[in-house]
């Protein structure tokens, strides 16, 4: 992977995260998985102005999360997936590195201690010298 497709990729996956933290954004994102909707419909559920809604959908867009049309007088907002499977692809890395990490300790947690040996004093290497006689 270049530099600047790393970049890149750093940059989209910034602001599908950062689009997805808000919880109006992810329940409109929730609403267009099930089909395309115009704004009128998206903004419904929520007790928030539509300008607010457009704010939110303008986020939305910049991060490639949806596309919106204008047919006569509608505006049409379309999920476009392709994001949140890069991020999803993003945190199946990491899951499956914890994951693997998490096996390797709950099987050292389950393996049973070896027993000790005797333990044996240590010898010194001077220890093996003949004792001075007094003199």
């Amino acid at each position: 992977m270049s530099a600047h497709h790393a970049s890149t990729r750093s940059r989209d996956l910034d602001a599908t995260f950062s689009a997805l933290a808000d919880p109006t954004r992810r329940a409109i994102l929730a609403r267009l998985a099930r089909g395309d909707a115009i704004v009128g419909d998206l903004a419904r559920p929520f007790s928030i102005s539509l300008p607010a809604i457009s704010r939110h959908l303008r986020v939305l867009e910049r991060a490639r999360l949806i596309e919106r049309r204008v047919n006569a007088q509608w505006r049409i907002c379309r999920l476009r997936p392709q994001p949140l499977r890069t991020a999803a692809d993003w945190i199946e890395e990491y899951r499956r590195f914890w994951e693997q990490r998490l096996d390797d300790l709950a099987a050292l947690l389950e393996t049973p201690p070896k027993p000790e040996r005797e333990r044996r004093p240590r010898t010194d290497p001077q220890s093996n010298r003949k004792p001075r006689s007094k003199r």
